[in-house]
């Protein structure tokens, strides 16, 4: 699957090539009002169907980079939050790659050695999880919106060196050396982005790691991260009962129908901890409360299941380096 909003624009940009954008999508059973939203997901073969059918159909071969053109950040949901507000473009990076499942499964970015070996240079690789290529307009939407990400951080060119491409040219070559400001080479092994290994350390302007924490917090709490069934169940569980159930071990596995032995055995197999769960589901319940609502200090204090206001604000500043007050000014001033 792959979030319908990795679609957002196309019907607009079909409609001004002389398509019909609606009709498009109704081929494909996909509701246009789903391309808006932040939760509708679609199967990865049909968006890329679609694209691939539209690119045909008007005779437009660079449509993947024309709809990465109209495109932002926003289209990856809650995970543009986390990019957006990390301390550098490396930790951006990182955070992409460990959840961009939460955008689709099917797709995976990362950092490689620079592919032609210059130093000083590394490749920023774009690629499907799968064994079979991804469709070239999908190849052409991604990585130009990758590109463009980027471009949108830094508030500008940011040193790309060349683009390689794993097909042939599409359209004619200047229609990509212009999307991309640099030199394009095609029929290459992947899709990489080659770019000054400095890049990385840079700072991204106007970064909140508080936001970030909040949004990283959100996106554990929420979707389920490919290997981490049981993690997943426990969390669910746990979000559920938090503040109005016992969260001991024991009372979470008796609803899985299980020993508590066990239960951590089988978490401790995915990588983690019943203790480390419940306090991420604190953690992320309680940015939510201070956060986004007015509730009082001693009632959020109750709703992540804390017997006192003082352990409250202890976990706060463990968690987000601020005490709960702070935490809800500095929230406030955001939204300003």
């Amino acid at each position: 699957m792959v979030r319908a909003a990795s679609l957002r624009g196309l019907p607009a940009l079909v409609d001004a090539l002389g398509g019909d954008g609606a009709a498009l999508l109704a081929r494909f059973r996909v509701p246009a009002p789903a391309l808006d939203s932040d939760d509708a997901v679609v199967p990865s073969p049909a968006a890329a169907q679609i694209l691939e059918t539209a690119a045909a159909e008007l005779g437009c071969p660079d449509l993947g980079l024309r709809l990465a053109g109209q495109q932002n950040a926003t289209v990856l949901g809650p995970l543009a939050l986390a990019i957006e507000n990390s301390p550098t473009f490396g930790a951006a990076l990182d955070t992409a790659n460990r959840f961009l499942f939460v955008h689709s499964p099917a797709l995976t970015v990362s950092q490689i050695p620079d592919p032609a070996g210059r130093p000083g240079v590394v490749g920023l690789l774009y690629r499907g999880t799968e064994a079979e290529p991804l469709p070239p307009q999908v190849v052409d939407l991604g990585l130009g919106l990758f590109h463009r990400i980027i471009v949108l951080l830094h508030g500008g060119p940011y040193g790309l060196r060349s683009v390689h491409l794993p097909h042939a040219a599409l359209a004619p070559p200047g229609s990509y050396t212009g999307f991309f400001g640099a030199d394009v080479r095609f029929d290459r092994p992947d899709a990489v982005l080659r770019v000054p290994a400095g890049l990385a350390a840079m700072p991204v302007p106007g970064g909140n790691q508080v936001l970030r924490d909040i949004a990283v917090d959100y996106i554990t709490s929420h979707f389920p991260a490919p290997g981490r069934a049981v993690a997943d169940r426990v969390r669910l569980l746990l979000s559920q009962a938090l503040g109005t159930s016992p969260v001991e071990v024991g009372a979470v596995a008796r609803l899985l129908r299980t020993h508590p032995r066990t239960l951590q055995r089988r978490l401790a197999a995915e990588g983690t901890t019943f203790e480390a769960i419940l306090d991420e589901v604190r953690r992320a319940t309680a940015a939510r409360l201070i956060t986004q609502t007015d509730l009082p200090f001693t009632q959020v204090t109750a709703m992540v299941g804390l017997t006192e206001q003082s352990a409250l604000s202890r976990a706060a500043r463990r968690w987000f380096g601020l005490s709960p007050r702070a935490l809800r000014a500095t929230a406030a001033a955001r939204s300003r």
